[in-house]
């Protein structure tokens, strides 16, 4: 008994058909018809892809560098964008704000004072100035009044009181950096109260004062005055300009001086001859008085300098 399959695994022999080449043989001689390719499955024959995946792999493929760059930027553009919105926004500075800042600073390192900042520009050019008398026969040399000078040439030429070192045999200079040397006296203008010296030895690095006209002074400015009062120095004390173009005769009636500028910082013997400075350590006077009524010969409130125009001209130049 002959049995009845239950599935074939040929379709076509289930489909009962046979391949097209048995159904029409191609006679001996003439050319093979073209293959077409078919699909391994499926009952159709259908043509195969040209490209695994189709045209948009294929692209994809061939682009795929440039692909990853654009892709790269565009998440770091993203990213900034995100960052952008999600960021707080800086605040804007306000005046309160720069005058906390200003606040703080001075607070935690205060500025030097005006009268610091005179006295360090002023300092250098200063000089201790000592008439030597002339002792006994057999006796040291006796030391006469102490002044006050101030360089107003790198050279060491000094400008100083000619009261200083009136009647002087000779005349010992002694620099800020503690140089010693003996000085000459190059002139005299009496009616200034002023004398040029010069000394013999100077510093190798001596500075010379800056010298300020007092044209634009005015009554209320700052100014400094610096010296060794009652030997002691170099001193510095502050005060204001008091007036300006007065009229000084000393107590004796021996001096008049005129054209002189007023001011209030402390002086006393010992500051003759020395720099009364502006607030910026520029030099504008040359002390030269204080005014008391007493024979106590104290500081009580008025002095007066010389102007560096009449100072300077005692040397036969402008200082300007």
């Amino acid at each position: 008994m002959k049995r009845t399959p239950l599935y074939s695994s040929n379709n076509r022999a289930r489909s009962g058909q046979l391949p097209a080449a048995q159904r029409h043989p191609v006679p001996p001689g003439a050319a093979s018809p073209p293959a077409t390719a078919v699909t391994a499955t499926g009952s159709g024959a259908l043509p195969a892809a040209r490209g695994a995946g189709g045209p948009l792999k294929n692209f994809m493929l061939r682009h795929e560098r440039w692909l990853m760059l654009m892709a790269g930027a565009l998440i770091a553009a993203l990213a900034i964008f995100v960052h952008q919105k999600t960021a707080p926004s800086a605040r804007d500075i306000t005046q309160e704000d720069i005058d906390a800042a200003v606040l703080s600073s001075l607070e935690n390192k205060p500025l030097p004072s005006i009268a610091a900042k005179a006295f360090e520009a002023i300092r250098p050019s200063v000089v201790r100035v000592e008439g030597v008398f002339s002792g006994a026969t057999g006796e040291a040399d006796m030391d006469g009044g102490v002044g006050t000078g101030v360089v107003i040439v790198d050279k060491g030429t000094i400008l100083t009181n000619m009261h200083v070192i009136a009647g002087a045999e000779r005349i010992r200079i002694t620099f800020a950096d503690g140089l010693e040397s003996e000085a000459t006296v190059l002139g005299v203008k009496p009616e200034h109260d002023l004398a040029v010296l010069q000394a013999k030895t100077i510093p190798d690095d001596l500075q010379a004062a800056t010298m300020r006209s007092t044209g634009d002074l005015a009554v209320g400015d700052h100014v400094v005055a610096v010296g060794f009062p009652f030997g002691i120095g170099p001193s510095a004390s502050a005060g204001v300009v008091s007036g300006l173009k007065r009229e000084f005769v000393s107590p004796e009636g021996k001096r008049a001086l005129s054209n002189l500028i007023q001011f209030d910082a402390a002086a006393n013997p010992g500051n003759s001859g020395g720099p009364l400075v502006t607030a910026d350590g520029q030099l504008v006077g040359i002390v030269t008085a204080i005014l008391n009524p007493t024979q106590q010969r104290v500081f009580i409130g008025i002095g007066f300098a010389v102007p560096i125009e009449n100072a300077a001209s005692a040397i036969g130049v402008s200082p300007f």
